[in-house]
């Protein structure tokens, strides 16, 4: 009779950290090759980020702008609009890959997003009924409503998730969130219709961009900072929440309090991304399933790779939002959801029925 080595994992306690069947210590290699090629990729598209805009400039030009400026026009632009918004696409991509792979893990959804949990409907709905109320507002006064907005939709949407006779599981949190967003939805088309100045307010937070609000990261950067914490306390407990949550509980995992940290952490993380560059769809969703693809289920890899690979992909589709359409730019959010739309058709056809 075949016996067992009890220091391998098969099955699905693989995903548990442990390592799986016929894994070797050397196998994490290829996994460390890849956190240092999609760091060296977002190196390479911040550089992207820096040098094309309407007018090109060259790695030359930002050496001279960065190292000895003499206020000539290259030197302005790159200085004053392009390394801000470089460094916005960034925070902004991390908390957005962060919060997509949190959101996954805890709904066990493969086509779950940030926008699941309300959040981004929750920002749109505070800034609309503000504008509705008081008029035209700072953008530094919509930012603060927009991360009040997505708190509040995020801790309804928990709560709820919440009531249920067993507590919160995958199955109500996504119920829970379907229904804030409807309701934030009806609210927000309702106020649009009878305020012509909250539709103008509007336009911009139903399709996220980065243009113009790097004065709004000195503001959120401490949310963004508990945010990634909090998803690295995540990770021990997504991968014992993948086993099932009976499976957690043996394992000493409380289940409450881990599902409130991720989306406590959710919540953080996607409220400071809308308040920067409003709500980007399809990058939570995209990210993801990209970083799994090289790391595996594992989430002491998948978090750390998602943040990276999330500031990589919100660079590029802005690198190339400004190319598409010199010299004007194409907002972030509608490059995103150009090329997301596709890939969650292709997503939805692969995996015909998503289990939770």
């Amino acid at each position: 009779m075949k016996t067992l080595d009890p220091t391998v994992a098969t099955g699905p306690l693989a995903g548990a950290g442990a390592p799986s069947a016929g894994q070797r210590p050397g196998s994490r290699r290829p996994i460390v090759k890849w956190l240092a090629v999609s760091v060296a990729a977002m190196l390479a598209a911040a550089a992207l980020s820096i040098c094309i805009g309407g007018q090109p400039s060259s790695l030359q030009d930002v050496w001279h702008a960065v190292t000895a400026p003499d206020g000539n026009v290259m030197d302005v632009t790159i200085r004053e609009l392009r390394w801000p918004r470089t460094v916005l696409a960034v925070c902004a991509g991390i908390c957005l890959g962060l919060a997509g792979t949190l959101v996954q893990g805890h709904t066990r959804n493969p086509v779950a997003d940030p926008g699941l949990l309300g959040i981004n409907q929750g920002a749109a709905l505070a800034i609309v009924a503000a504008t509705a109320l008081a008029g035209e507002m700072p953008a530094l006064t919509q930012a603060l409503l927009a991360f009040a907005g997505a708190l509040a939709a995020s801790v309804l949407v928990f709560m709820i998730g919440s009531a249920a006779r067993h507590g919160s599981t995958p199955v109500t949190l996504v119920l829970a969130g379907a229904a804030v967003t409807a309701l934030c939805s009806g609210l927000v088309a309702g106020i649009v219709l009878l305020n012509d100045q909250a539709l103008d307010t509007l336009r911009f937070w139903q399709v996220g961009s980065l243009a113009g609000r790097s004065d709004v990261l000195s503001m959120v950067w401490p949310f963004v900072g508990a945010g990634v914490v909090l998803a690295l306390l995540n990770i021990r407990p997504l991968n014992a929440l993948a086993l099932g949550a009976d499976t957690a509980t043996s394992l000493g995992i409380s289940v409450f309090r881990a599902r409130a940290a991720g989306i406590a952490a959710v919540t953080l993380l996607a409220g400071s991304a809308v308040t920067m560059a409003g709500p980007i769809a399809f990058a939570g969703l995209l990210v993801p399933h990209i970083t799994r693809a090289m790391t595996g289920p594992d989430y002491r890899w998948l978090i750390p790779l998602s943040a990276v690979t999330g500031a990589t992909v919100l660079l590029l589709a802005d690198t190339a939002g400004r190319v598409i359409s010199r010299p004007g730019e194409l907002s972030v959010g509608v490059v995103l959801a150009v090329v997301g739309a596709p890939f969650f058709v292709y997503l939805a056809r692969r995996r015909r029925l998503a289990t939770l």
